[in-house]
């Protein structure tokens, strides 16, 4: 038999290589196995030096755990659910980022569920949460599964860690990351009445919304401090999208006395407002001052770019997803943090 032919039938009956094992990186790494699975698993408890020669093993040896194991071992999913009432906002990308960069850091993945106001897709989330398909989860939908944003109704039975962020949700035990909704308000409220507006208009939330209602209420504790009168035709009616604001903005257009400013709660309505008006004519802020609320990455490249009330939303997202870790992994947890906001003044407003 030539060589070809012996090369050939040697190739044929090569043993394959042996996939890495925890063994492999453990030995690279001179740390134990269990430094490798806990630097995997639960990465705050081994030193930065270590993780780092564990991770620089994996890459060498191309390690890949096994995570079907990993769960038979530890009763443990490593996946947290994060409930949004509307992906479709853009608001959460940068809580989503926040939330995601921590869990991964803590060996943790993320499955999200976009509500998108569907009892269908609540009663299956939660179902989905009862039966343990997951570790944990943060609430961005403002109530419980199975309960209405007013507490009415009767939770569903749920037994692992919860978090809520964004929107609080009244009587639940359980860590709440949130702003101060009402303060905020009444800050960019104040500001306009400092440029000399007197007539200002407020574009609301959705009414059941506990956003709303605290920022409602330092709406009205602005013009209190400010001095001016509530005056409810003022208010109009929204819910945080840009077609509520198109719609807000063709409701100042008809009129024959306007506010010489509007104080959006969201700066998607603030966007959509300042579109109609643009449309119909009017000038920002020359004709009328517009002010948002929440700092999208739209609002400092709109045009005009918009003054808003800035939301640390990447920091939120952290803050709830360590809240989460902590308890996930028997520590315990701050049942209440807020958060700073910031006023942030560009060139959708000026002085009257």
């Amino acid at each position: 038999m030539d060589e070809a032919g012996q090369g050939d039938r040697a190739e044929q009956g090569a043993i394959p290589i042996r996939a890495a094992r925890i063994q492999d990186v453990a030995k690279l790494a001179d740390v134990s196995t269990a430094t490798v699975s806990r630097a995997l698993a639960t990465p705050e408890r081994v030193s930065p030096e270590a993780r780092a020669r564990v991770l620089e093993a994996i890459a060498k040896t191309g390690y890949v755990p096994n995570p079907a194991a990993r769960t038979l071992r530890s009763q443990k999913t490593y996946m947290v659910l994060v409930v949004l009432p509307d992906l479709a906002n853009t608001f959460f990308s940068k809580i989503l980022r926040g939330i995601e960069e921590t869990l991964f850091e803590a060996g943790y993945g993320m499955i999200i569920s976009d509500l998108d106001g569907s009892p269908e897709k609540e009663a299956h989330f939660a179902a989905f949460t009862a039966a343990g398909r997951v570790d944990g989860a943060v609430l961005l939908n403002g109530h419980l599964f199975g309960q209405s944003r007013e507490g009415e109704g009767q939770p569903a039975r749920i037994t692992i860690p919860l978090v809520a962020l964004c929107e609080a949700i009244p009587g639940a035990d359980i860590p709440q990351i949130e702003i101060d909704n009402r303060a905020a308000a009444s800050r960019m409220t104040r500001h306009l009445a400092s440029l000399g507006h007197r007539r200002i208009a407020y574009v609301s939330g959705p009414a059941n919304n506990i956003l709303e209602r605290e920022r409602f209420q330092g709406f009205k504790d602005g013009l209190e401090a400010a001095g001016l009168p509530y005056d409810p035709a003022l208010i109009l009616p929204g819910d945080y999208t840009i077609e509520a604001g198109v719609r807000a903005g063709q409701d100042l257009v008809a009129r024959s006395t306007r506010p010489t400013a509007v104080f959006c709660t969201s700066d998607e309505m603030a966007i959509g407002l300042m579109r109609t008006l643009f449309s119909a004519g009017l000038r920002v802020p020359e004709d009328i001052s517009v002010a948002g609320f929440d700092d999208i990455e739209f609002a400092a490249v709109a045009e005009p770019s918009l003054t808003t009330i800035h939301q640390p939303r990447r920091e939120l997202g952290q803050a709830a997803a360590s809240a989460l870790i902590d308890l996930l992994q028997g520590r315990s947890s701050p049942k209440r943090i807020r958060l700073e906001t910031e006023l942030v003044i560009r060139d959708s407003v000026a002085p009257l």
